[in-house]
């Protein structure tokens, strides 16, 4: 595992250390259910990527034998390492918390991917790669976790060779909403959810082609409905990995997160791109 020099936001660093938090959880058999039942993985996942988007990824991104992909806050490699595992390719995981990567690491010697996969621990909004070394680029839900999403993107559109793809998932603000809506938004939402202008903009500026635009907001409904289900299933379990206060709240997140999407307060797409 290879650590570059990196540099987050206040704001992004007391993030990063909620992730290593909750990623020190990840391998507990009972948040490995849970995640089952929202997901369809057991990897850890930081995202709302459900197993079923993780296999149009493969066909979205062309994966094969041949291709190098790399997964911006890769976490304990979901989907990063499925992917490699559907379609052969090699996977470079990049992410900020290390113990996520440990996990990542041990996962891939588990499923035989030690050989085709790499760790590194860096900032997605400076890259420590060379112009051109990848083939394909991904990242789920992980502009709506991060301040520089501009920095991200001409990142990504420098180290993906000419003619290469990026597809990514990001929970953003529904436009037009009025002031006491978009508090709520900003309340149920990723801290750093809300962004200078929209994706699709933003692409354009940074160099992409924006190929396919896919609004999954729908699907984000029916995972915060399984997520509510699967905790109340699991709540004595939950209760002895997190304690009853926090197993209390995190259950009363996901219902008022469930609310403001029924609401239309932000929505989920996936943006399919190229270089």
């Amino acid at each position: 595992m290879t650590m570059s020099a990196f540099c987050c936001t206040r704001g992004e660093l007391a993030l990063k250390k909620r992730f290593e938090d909750a990623y020190a959880k990840t391998t507990d058999p009972i948040m490995k259910k849970i995640e089952r039942q929202v997901c369809g993985s057991d990897y850890g996942g930081n995202s709302w990527t459900t197993r079923e988007q993780a296999d149009e990824l493969v066909s979205v991104l062309r994966l094969g034998s041949a291709t190098r992909l790399i997964d911006l806050g890769s976490g304990t490699g979901w989907p990063g390492l499925y992917l490699a595992k559907q379609s052969n390719c090699s996977v470079c995981l990049v992410d900020l918390p290390e113990n996520g990567l440990q996990i990542a690491k041990m996962r891939a010697a588990e499923e035989g991917l030690s050989k085709r996969a790499e760790f590194h621990v860096a900032d997605a909004a400076d890259l420590p790669f060379s112009d051109e070394e990848f083939d394909a680029v991904c990242h789920s839900d992980l502009l709506c976790c991060l301040v520089r999403k501009r920095g991200v993107l001409e990142n990504c559109r420098r180290v993906i060779r000419k003619g290469g793809t990026m597809a990514f998932t990001v929970i953003s603000l529904a436009p037009g909403l009025s002031a006491n809506s978009y508090e709520r938004a900003l309340a149920n939402a990723p801290e750093f959810v809300e962004a200078d202008t929209s994706y699709s903009i933003l692409l354009e500026e940074t160099g992409w082609h924006q190929a396919e635009l896919f609004d999954l907001t729908q699907a984000y409904r029916d995972s915060c409905s399984r997520q509510i289900s699967a905790d109340e299933e699991f709540q004595d379990g939950l209760t002895a990995i997190l304690g009853r206060q926090q197993a209390a709240e995190r259950l009363e997140n996901w219902r008022s997160k469930l609310r403001a999407i029924d609401d239309g307060l932000f929505r989920r797409e996936l943006f399919v791109c190229t270089a």
